[in-house]
């Protein structure tokens, strides 16, 4: 990992028995496609990045039944395999084996190079080859290049919201990192009433981003954020802190943002190396829940229809997550932009 990346063409099978081939109607750039392509999360190599899909089904294996040719669906990147220790005990979104398809080859470059799919998907193309758990029929009534965010960063957020945080009406809540997650995360509060909302990033520019987003409050980071923090939520720390950043610093800013009592959740992914400290006293003493939350603690077979339904009631703006719509050869660019802080949602739309 760590080379460039290339736009390259290569050859996808026929489905195979339990597998389903999908043509992309578009696929959102997130932060974890850039940490793959830099080294801070692994991948077999070479690879075709990007697990934030949807598309239109154009051929399926024998056996499958979930889908057929034409039907419309987004792509799971994390599917449970329903038999899993952990999934036997009712959290299917820490599967031991839901990894499992990004280690295996499903195409091949020209000269027969086996090519692996970036976390199961490989979204970053016009057609991809799945195992049919990693389909999710789309819901009528949602936009079919809209839909791919629910593959990742809507249910991510939403998740780490009404599943992982389970925030209240009423609470006060924080979010660090207005990327498409944390975009997200601000929607998914606004959806649950909680208030005050403040948004933080390093990024002036994204006030307005975030109060159209539901943040009633922004504050530009720096050393006293923590302090403000505490300020805009009555002197005591808000109730919810989430972190959509994945470093160190703002996890501990995040986690001093809470108030006694509450509850830190952190949402990005960080690197190995970075550590984060906490004294035994402060652990004891102010009594927060520090906790992760992984691909928004959900079932998405569950999840992405109760979204749809948020959807087309108008509750929650896919459009609105997406700052620019690209082509496949400016990934770079949007890798950039992401690396700078600018802007929300990058969606490749074929």
């Amino acid at each position: 990992m760590g080379a460039p990346l290339e736009l390259t063409e290569i050859e996808l099978p026929a489905p195979g028995p339990g597998q389903v081939r999908v043509r992309l109607a578009a696929a959102g750039v997130c932060h974890s496609d850039l940490s793959l392509s830099n080294g801070t999360l692994r991948a077999a190599t070479p690879v075709v990045l990007g697990h934030e899909g949807a598309g239109t089904v154009v051929a399926v294996g024998e056996g499958v039944t979930k889908v057929r040719e034409g039907d419309s669906v987004v792509l799971n990147w994390a599917p449970a395999c329903g038999h899993c220790h952990l999934c036997e005990i009712g959290e299917p979104w820490l599967c031991e084996n839901s990894y499992a398809a990004s280690v295996e080859t499903y195409a091949a470059l020209k000269d027969g190079t086996g090519v692996f799919p970036g976390l199961g998907v490989a979204a970053f193309a016009e057609e991809t080859l799945v195992r049919e758990n990693a389909i999710i029929p789309l819901p009528e009534g949602v936009p079919l290049t809209s839909a791919a965010l629910l593959g990742c960063a809507v249910l991510t957020g939403y998740g780490a919201v009404h599943n992982a945080a389970r925030v209240r009406e009423g609470e006060s809540a924080v979010v660090f990192g207005l990327g498409g997650v944390g975009l997200a995360v601000l929607q998914a509060l606004r959806i649950a009433g909680a208030g005050p909302i403040v948004a933080v990033d390093v990024t002036p520019e994204k006030e307005e981003l975030a109060r159209r987003h539901g943040a009633t409050e922004f504050v530009l980071a720096d050393e006293q954020t923590a302090k403000t923090v505490r300020k805009l939520t009555g002197g005591h720390g808000a109730d919810h802190a989430f972190e959509c950043v994945g470093r160190s610093t703002t996890i501990r800013t995040a986690w001093n943002s809470t108030r006694r009592g509450g509850r830190t959740t952190v949402v990005g992914i960080g690197g190995k190396d970075d550590q984060v400290s906490f004294s035994a006293l402060e652990v004891f003493h102010f009594a927060r829940t520090l906790t992760a939350c992984v691909y928004g603690n959900g079932v998405p077979e569950r999840d992405v229809p109760l979204l749809a339904e948020h959807v087309r009631a108008g509750r929650l703006d896919l459009d609105a997550l997406i700052t620019d719509r690209i082509t496949l050869d400016e990934i770079p660019a949007a890798f950039d932009r992401m690396k700078e802080g600018k802007g929300g949602r990058s969606l490749v739309v074929f």
